[in-house]
């Protein structure tokens, strides 16, 4: 392939309204699942550590698909951090945070999304000079009122919302003013990967990447 992989925002929140949250069991399915998400619209594809798959997919899409900013979910340690950026991740989602994970993450060199579900996280988070962060679990961490709650005391923090969302509820999610993106997995159906069939994958993802439209 001759054409060059996209420079990463400077922002992760600001590559597209949607990033496929994606739980992959056979490696073999990382490059056309990232091929089919980046033709519909969606270039930021989050592989979670969820399966022993997943640093193989990883560096599959880096290594093959140019136009995907692929990057590494469920990051819980030091050494998933490593890993993944050696693997290829350019950007980094973990569902929590610790000071020895963020310090890790900080010191990888690639952007990165630390977990956070209350308030005293986000400040904690803030003192820390981080601005951007994962909301997770999110509806079940009180959804779209307590990011708008948020918002008042808080602007500065902006998110990305992941956990039990829809297409559905994406478009309320991407209303408020402190949210970037939000983290999804319906355009990643697990039945579609395992039927390898990419062009419904292509299709949920372009119906994804509309909803800024």
């Amino acid at each position: 392939m001759t054409s060059s992989a996209p420079s990463v925002s400077p922002s992760v929140l600001d590559l597209a309204p949607v990033v496929p949250v994606v739980v992959l069991q056979d490696a073999a399915d990382a490059v056309p699942l990232a091929r089919a998400l980046v033709a519909g619209g969606l270039p930021a594809i989050e592989v979670t550590l969820r399966t022993p798959a997943a640093l193989d997919a990883i560096r599959a899409i880096a290594a093959e698909v140019p136009d995907a900013v692929v990057g590494a979910g469920t990051v819980i340690s030091v050494s998933h951090v490593t890993e993944t950026v050696a693997a290829g991740a350019r950007f980094l989602v973990s569902p929590g945070w610790t000071d020895t994970l963020l310090d890790a993450m900080k010191a990888s060199g690639v952007p990165f999304l630390p977990g956070v579900s209350t308030t005293s996280e986000v400040v904690a988070l803030l003192e820390r000079g981080v601005t951007e962060m994962k909301f997770f679990p999110a509806e079940a961490a009180g959804g779209t009122a307590y990011l708008k709650a948020l918002s008042a005391p808080l602007p500065q923090a902006r998110f990305c919302p992941t956990g039990g969302i829809s297409l559905a509820s994406a478009p309320s999610y991407l209303a408020l003013p402190n949210v970037g993106c939000i983290g999804g997995s319906w355009m990643v159906p697990g039945d579609a990967v395992a039927a390898k069939d990419w062009a419904r994958v292509e299709r949920l993802a372009r119906e994804a990447s509309a909803l800024r439209d």
